[in-house]
């Protein structure tokens, strides 16, 4: 796996996912909130396959 997110795209990822599971945990939200789990991840591991299927990529270090 290329590292492919990076910067203030992580941290918005991770932040959306949290906040996202912590509505669905405390039930604000429906069941769907559970989908945080995939902006969590891609945030925590770096790595989206979306953007590596469209050969999108925010990390400075992997601009070409």
């Amino acid at each position: 796996m290329k590292i492919n997110v990076g910067g203030f795209d992580r941290i918005a990822r991770i932040v959306a996912g949290l906040v996202l599971i912590g509505l669905a945990a405390t039930g604000m939200v429906g069941v769907w909130g559970y989908i945080g789990v995939v902006p969590l991840l891609t945030g925590i591991f770096k790595f989206c396959p979306a953007y590596a299927m469209f050969g999108m990529s925010t990390c400075p270090m992997d601009k070409k």
